[in-house]
């Protein structure tokens, strides 16, 4: 087996490793946008008929967004389901675009990781100083806690697509293993569609949007 063919493997099957914990944490935040939807509609059934609000709802609801915020954001990087402008991306080929492939990542790993550092600081303040929130007194270490793993995994995923531009980078001829591709709107609609049915990956690994 070549050199090339053992570094796709290799590559493919940590990006393949990787995504069922992005799943793991996607799903976390839909169950959590789900059940504050169902408490949304318990408070006002149980304070409108029955005059007795759910104790601490406001502050459940602040201790949610960061789940919902944040752990779907490394399922989204794999898809290319963030916001991109591609306007320039989408006109350039070849090495030209894998280099610039290669600076964005490299600026979104760097960002994310600064996050990481100082979102991991707040958690550790907040769970040694016992922080609580103000009405219900409900912890927010737990919240907390969430915003650097989610972002750890973000991370993670980013460094998998690095080493996937830098080896395109390299040689454009390779196989795209780990990346996101540029695509028009009816390769989008069919890879959601392959999605929405179950499919995350192609066999190689390259994302499906």
């Amino acid at each position: 087996m070549s050199d090339s063919t053992d570094s796709n493997g290799a590559l493919a099957g940590a990006s393949r490793a990787l995504e069922p914990l992005e799943n793991a944490a996607n799903m976390v935040a839909a169950v959590a946008i789900l059940l504050l939807m169902v408490l949304g509609v318990a408070q006002i059934i149980l304070r409108t008929a029955f005059n007795t609000p759910i104790t601490g709802y406001i502050d459940l609801v602040e201790l949610s967004m960061a789940s919902m915020a944040f752990l779907g954001a490394a399922y989204c990087q794999r898809l290319g389901a963030h916001i991109r402008m591609e306007l320039l991306v989408g006109r350039v080929r070849g090495r030209n675009l894998w280099a610039m492939e290669v600076f964005g990542t490299l600026v979104a790993m760097f960002i994310i990781g600064v996050l990481i550092w100082y979102s991991a600081g707040h958690f550790w303040r907040s769970y040694t100083l016992g922080d609580t929130t103000i009405d219900a007194e409900f912890p927010v270490w737990p919240s907390k806690l969430i915003v650097p793993i989610a972002f750890t995994i973000w991370w993670l995923r980013l460094a998998l697509q690095l080493f996937g531009y830098l080896r395109l980078f390299l040689d454009p001829s390779k196989a795209k293993v780990a990346v996101v591709t540029v695509k028009d709107v009816a390769e989008q609609a069919q890879d959601e569609i392959h999605e929405a049915t179950g499919g995350v990956s192609t066999d190689d690994g390259e994302s499906r949007t």
